[in-house]
């Protein structure tokens, strides 16, 4: 019996995804050219980098539906996004697009049967281990997203704003405080 289906991956991508949009949202768009070292992305170019990352997972799974990653072409794959990361967009255009690619995964994710997920993917030689299951895969772009979006947490400290999830549980800590002091 599968405790963890289709819906509910949809569901806690969406939680993620909700939470990623607060961030470039409180994020003022004259921080988005920051980038904390000259090695790292932009927040604007990091924002892009999260929405384009589930189409991989949705090319292996969806697409082309691969029982193997050995020949698939990474590079020729990665190379167009890498390339679209580097293009200048508006706040607002970064906004629609992780909104509207976050929905289309969140539905892809919806739509995959317990027995889909269950499937076993061969890794590229050598690669360990030697597979995984399409759900460790696509759960994977949630991971990744999160990822990055404590990047972007740490990166809103560095240019003066306190993160939502902070200022979130300050609120319940003062709350519980009020409450012990008052009992």
């Amino acid at each position: 019996m599968n405790y963890y289906g289709a819906k509910d991956l949809a569901a806690s991508f969406r939680t993620v995804r909700k939470n990623t949009i607060t961030i470039a949202e409180e994020i003022g768009e004259q921080h988005y050219g920051f980038r904390a070292t000259p090695e790292t992305r932009t927040i604007a170019q990091t924002l892009v980098h999260i929405a384009l990352a589930g189409k991989l997972q949705e090319q292996i799974h969806g697409v082309e539906k691969l029982t193997t990653l050995d020949g698939f072409d990474f590079m020729g794959f990665f190379q167009p996004m890498l390339a679209e990361e580097q293009k200048s967009f508006s706040k607002a255009q970064i906004l629609e697009r992780l909104t509207q690619q976050g929905e289309h995964f969140a539905q892809f994710l919806e739509g995959l049967s317990d027995n889909f997920l269950g499937e076993r993917v061969g890794m590229s030689h050598g690669a360990a281990p030697a597979s995984k299951t399409r759900f460790e895969m696509l759960l994977g772009v949630k991971e990744h997203e999160m990822h990055h979006r404590g990047q972007l947490m740490l990166i809103e400290r560095m240019v003066g704003v306190v993160p939502h999830l902070t200022r979130q549980m300050q609120e319940r800590m003062a709350q519980m405080m009020n409450q012990k002091a008052g009992a």
